[in-house]
């Protein structure tokens, strides 16, 4: 019987052992996409308890806990802090075979050198003693993301952000950290949400001038995109939930739905589509003119909890993975924008497992021949971040796609202890490597693999977004 979370955690071969310990575990850490708060790591917060930092906001843990009996007055509620914290702990011993339970005994371990495993015993110990460190000086924002040998966090932001933490972060010189922002429009693109004609109003008053009608907003959009390219941007995010696209859509189509809808007129699929399709083509072609990453993340299905939603609000753990995505209209919207040779260097994030081959067979047909692993198939995303969801995504790389050219893992994260994630994807990903040794597979080639496999943790995202960090700066 193997011990829990040894030295060889999820290592099964002495290949994996190896290669993990002798070329990923020591490489710093590129997170190119998160959630995390510029203006929390510009002011080196310090947060006064555990639950604060570990248990607010994280919705994977809030469903845990519904799951298992736990009152909302406990997760989300009015309950106190220490009373939080000891619900998720008398919750962790039952999360046989969940990323739950290993990413919390990491996190234990590789921030507080807490080596006990967490239950409902020894919860209030563990509580005092976790608090208390928490108020020394390395245990502040900054000091949390060193131990970890985070080297760049890539945020999400609002187009009408003012990115003003990004700005005081960048002209400190003290900040050992790349911190870049990345442009999100999805309150521009999905505009059959609640607050669109509020959301444009803001942008309005951002940009100085009245928008109108869709002429405006595109360069609306295009002003925030160069204000964000001059804070140090390099990247979009796209929250695709339900791919709907029409390559025949004109602009005139669009511009009539944008009045109506800014009007309060309700518009049909069909127009809602011609809307995102135009948005879509305009975006993607000034992604690629800015130089940037265009990131899609496809598949979520969303607020599916009607009277959660009303009683909690959207983000609080009541999504799902959506039904198949359209390849067709994927395939149509990436070859609108080849067509012109606008299409930028892309990522597809894909919900659900059973579209991976789809998604790695159509993105091989717009690799360039110029640009390694131009366009990419992001690491296992939101409920596929766990252990067999990451092999499938790889699986289904290096079977359809090539595997060695993977831009590698990041957290989408809004806590600052989920760092240990990309140790626990090192793991697992040294271990598939070993595996193809060990089964002859794959030549044991231990210095050319364990280049690959530094390749995908490090120096693969830092080349393809051009971050231009090196491994110094984390020794």
């Amino acid at each position: 019987m193997k011990k829990f979370l040894d030295q060889d955690f999820m290592l099964h071969s002495e290949a994996a052992k190896f290669l993990y310990h002798n070329y990923a575990k020591e490489m710093p850490i590129i997170d190119f996409h998160n959630h995390l708060s510029a203006q929390e790591i510009y002011e080196n917060k310090q947060f006064d308890n555990i639950t604060d930092v570990w248990l607010g906001g994280d919705h994977y843990k809030w469903r845990a806990m519904r799951t298992l009996g736990v009152k909302e007055e406990y997760i989300t509620g009015n309950a106190n802090k220490e009373e939080k914290f000891l619900a998720w702990a008398n919750s962790v011993p039952y999360l046989i075979g969940s990323p739950l339970y290993h990413w919390t005994h990491m996190e234990l371990q590789r921030y507080f050198n807490i080596p006990l495993l967490l239950n409902k015993q020894n919860a209030k110990k563990i509580y005092e003693q976790i608090n208390e460190k928490l108020q020394e000086p390395e245990f502040r924002v900054r000091g949390l993301l060193q131990m970890q040998k985070v080297q760049v966090v890539g945020t999400t932001d609002d187009p009408v952000d003012d990115l003003k933490w990004h700005r005081l972060i960048r002209e400190e010189e003290s900040i050992d950290l790349k911190v870049v922002p990345t442009f999100r429009p999805d309150k521009a693109v999905n505009i059959e949400n609640a607050g669109f004609a509020q959301w444009v109003e803001q942008l309005a008053t951002v940009v100085g001038f009245e928008i109108k009608d869709i002429d405006h907003l595109l360069k609306a959009l295009t002003l925030r995109m160069e204000f964000f390219k001059g804070v140090g941007a390099m990247a979009s995010d796209n929250g695709i939930d339900v791919l709907s696209y029409d390559p025949l859509a004109t602009l005139e189509e669009a511009g009539t739905v944008f009045v109506a809808m800014r009007e309060g007129i309700p518009q049909t699929e069909n127009q809602i589509r011609k809307y995102k399709s135009v948005l879509l083509d305009y975006l993607g072609r000034e992604y690629n003119r800015m130089g940037w990453v265009m990131q899609l993340h496809i598949g979520a299905l969303r607020n599916n909890n009607s009277r959660k939603l009303a009683e909690l609000g959207p983000d609080t753990g009541f999504d799902a993975i959506n039904d198949s995505f359209s390849i067709r209209m994927l395939g149509a919207y990436l070859n609108k924008l080849d067509a012109t040779n606008e299409l930028p260097k892309t990522i597809i994030y894909d919900l659900n497992p059973a579209d991976n081959h789809k998604v790695v067979t159509l993105m091989q047909c717009f690799q360039d021949g110029e640009i390694p692993g131009k366009i990419q198939f992001g690491s296992g995303w939101w409920f596929m971040d766990q252990k067999d969801g990451m092999i499938d995504q790889m699986r289904s790389l290096a079977a359809n796609g090539i595997l060695s050219q993977f831009v590698g893992m990041l957290t989408d994260s809004r806590s600052f202890l989920s760092f240990p994630r990309h140790e626990y994807f090192r793991r697992i990903l040294s271990n598939l490597f070993g595996e193809y040794v060990e089964m002859g597979e794959f030549p044991g080639d231990m210095n050319f693999l364990g280049g690959i496999i530094q390749n995908i943790c490090y120096h693969n995202p830092n080349a393809y977004f051009g971050f231009g960090v090196n491994e110094e700066m984390s020794k």
